[in-house]
């Protein structure tokens, strides 16, 4: 986790770690919303490609994403100068499609809910020689991710008892589990979308089922976890706890409201769980807060009531 840190130091922002307050008890927001890019992804893209041979950045790279992992490994990959081919579902906001393309990423779409990203993304590879860079299920990728925990570690100058953390994949929270050894992990689920919860409770893995309902949470709705992930979340005695999308959109209003941040539902997943007393907020607790990425008129509406 540290020779991750050392090797992105420069390549992403040091996000800030605001106070908050809930219920009158005092609670720490760590900011990836302001990471570049607009989400916590960019470490762990970083982290990847730069582990990658002259050979392997010749051939480009492949990812496959609904959006936040996509923009970060077509940042990471213009930086590099790397080509990028990104496959999206057709349905992601159009304000991540429009920020992969503005990196110069070619993005290929597929239908989420009749196609496999993964068997797309491995045609392509087979095709061009591209390395694919998953989303989640990589130690590079999960060890970028753990440097949001060393980092709130440090401008907290100690440990803090529990950490709140959205949840797709898991590999940001896995990351950060092992990053804070010493800290409660809590994962945060969109409402039928909780394979995380299922498999952790199951100890192997549980899809999401087929007929889960929507959710705005595009950027955690993942139809399953990876061994590594529930691995690592499992070892830790993480729990989990699931919301729904109208505490999410009480999070989006509170985090403008108070704070000025700019949320997506995603990234308010962690405050919403506090926010609706899904979990506790003890003093000091920490909630990421893990992406900015949210359509303009969106935001405007869930911020005006």
């Amino acid at each position: 986790m540290v020779g991750a840190a050392n090797r992105i130091e420069g390549f992403v922002e040091r996000t800030p770690l605001i106070e908050s307050a809930i219920g009158g008890v005092k609670v720490w927001l760590k900011c990836e919303c302001l990471q570049t890019g607009g989400a916590f992804k960019l470490r762990g893209a970083t982290n990847r490609l730069l582990q990658l041979s002259p050979d392997e950045r010749g051939r480009g790279v492949v990812a496959f994403s609904s959006g936040n992992h996509a923009r970060g490994v077509a940042i990471a990959a213009k930086r590099l100068g790397i080509h990028a081919v990104i496959v999206m579902p057709a349905d992601a906001p159009q304000v991540k499609v429009d920020g992969t393309a503005a990196e110069g990423a070619e993005i290929i779409f597929y239908d989420r809910l009749t196609e496999s990203r993964e068997d797309i993304a491995r045609r392509i590879a087979g095709q061009s020689g591209a390395t694919v860079v998953p989303s989640f299920d990589d130690p590079a990728i999960i060890a970028g991710q753990g440097t949001v925990g060393l980092e709130l570690v440090e401008q907290l100058e100690r440990s803090p008892a529990r950490i709140v953390i959205p949840c797709g994949g898991g590999g940001l929270a896995s990351g950060i589990a092992l990053a804070v050894p010493e800290a409660e992990i809590v994962v945060v689920e969109p409402e039928g979308w909780d394979d995380m919860a299922r498999s952790l409770d199951a100890g192997e893995i549980v899809p999401v089922p087929s007929d889960a309902p929507s959710t705005i949470c595009d950027a955690i709705q993942t139809l399953r976890a990876s061994p590594l992930t529930l691995g690592i979340l499992g070892d830790r005695g993480s729990t989990a706890v699931s919301v729904s999308d109208s505490e999410v959109e009480s999070a989006i209003r509170f985090a403008w409201e108070n704070h000025g941040l700019v949320v997506e539902p995603g990234g308010a997943a962690a405050l919403a769980a506090l926010l609706a007393g899904k979990v506790e907020p003890l003093e000091g607790t920490v909630a990421v807060v893990s992406g900015g990425n949210i359509d303009p008129a969106l935001h405007a509406r869930i911020v005006g009531g």
